[in-house]
């Protein structure tokens, strides 16, 4: 009996507090711009991490800047940043309504950019029949904890990715370069032997 009633404690403060994680990845083309929106109700809370990588392997040797920025349901700006390659944003919401994040990569007319991004948050329930516990607190702290992990090894992963587009990249530059000045060096020797050969020899005239 103890057991269940241990049970529905548990059911219930699970139903008290909603943890919402989604995690996405976009292509900003060249000039492009992405917005996407979340519906919120007042003290729901919100929380947008990204991280930009290029489309086109080139890593490091371009700018990987984007413009970021957030919108209340009144159309105000909560957050905007501008030519930044990673951030995180937490806000809890003041109004209920439609709040609107967008990624633009406007700056940039010739370079697409890919766009990792989590939106996690809490989103509170009414649940003000029920009494404060503990447990309540614990499993708060541990779902928090849960998605700042998952936030970071997606994090870590597509910097992983970034560099081994930079690497490849390199090194295929590296590869071309290195067959071009191979093609020059025997280009130039075939010419110093054919122009040495016409230059030694003797020409008779009858």
């Amino acid at each position: 009996m103890n057991r269940i009633l241990s049970l529905l404690g548990t059911f219930v403060v699970l139903l008290s507090v909603l943890h919402v994680a989604v995690a996405h990845n976009v292509r900003l083309g060249a000039a492009g711009r992405e917005c996407f929106y979340e519906d919120l109700r007042q003290s729901d809370q919100m929380t947008v991490t990204y991280q930009v990588s290029d489309q086109e392997g080139q890593g490091s040797s371009g700018n990987l800047g984007i413009d970021f920025w957030v919108n209340d349901p009144r159309n105000a700006v909560l957050k905007a940043e501008k030519d930044v390659s990673h951030g995180e944003f937490t806000f809890t919401a003041q109004l209920s309504g439609r709040y609107i994040y967008c990624f633009s990569n406007e700056a940039s007319g010739f370079v697409s950019r890919e766009v990792g991004f989590n939106v996690h948050g809490v989103v509170y329930i009414d649940a003000s029949e029920t009494e404060a516990d503990p447990l309540e607190k614990e499993i708060k702290s541990l779902s928090t904890i849960i998605d700042q992990v998952k936030d970071e090894l997606q994090y870590l992963l597509l910097r992983e990715r970034m560099h081994r587009n930079t690497a490849e990249s390199t090194n295929s530059r590296v590869k071309w370069w290195s067959l071009f000045q191979l093609g020059v060096v025997a280009g130039t020797g075939i010419f110093q032997v054919y122009y040495l050969k016409r230059f030694f020899e003797v020409k008779s005239v009858v």
